[in-house]
């Protein structure tokens, strides 16, 4: 069965100028995007989709840094899409993560790690909804 995942590119993505290069190796895997859009977060919106952090030491860090600029938002599709995402862009610390995975090749800490991807199909549905009404998801819908 066809899954969706969110895929975020981080703001370090996208000042080192590595959007198209993170973009083909997604595609590549046999991710076809349904959605995708460039955004500046506000504070607000930083702080509201990560929520679940919000009594963590890095909470603050982490809304700061996905303010600093912009990001981009994708909606990926393919079958086992949360697992198979996750396993593309390798362990949140880069040093920890596989050789060939996005993380390891571009990311310079667990902070700065270049890209977000959904941990379950259940947290997918909610952070796709945080981004995309049901309406700009065109491809398959489910």
């Amino acid at each position: 069965m066809l899954e969706r995942t969110l895929a975020i590119l981080k703001p370090d993505c996208i000042r080192k100028n590595l959007i198209g290069k993170v973009i083909s190796h997604i595609e590549e895997a046999g991710f076809k995007i349904v959605a995708l859009k460039m955004l500046k977060l506000t504070p607000e919106q930083a702080k509201a989709f990560y929520y679940v952090h919000r009594e963590k030491p890095f909470y603050s860090d982490l809304v700061n840094f996905m303010t600093s600029d912009k990001v981009v938002v994708m909606v990926l599709e393919k079958e086992n899409a949360v697992n198979d995402f996750r396993e593309l862009i390798g362990a949140t610390d880069p040093k920890e993560a596989k050789e060939g995975t996005i993380r390891k090749l571009y990311a310079d800490n667990k902070q700065e790690n270049i890209v977000h991807g959904s941990d379950s199909p259940e947290n997918a549905k909610i952070e796709i909804s945080f981004f995309f009404p049901e309406s700009e998801l065109i491809a398959n819908q489910m």
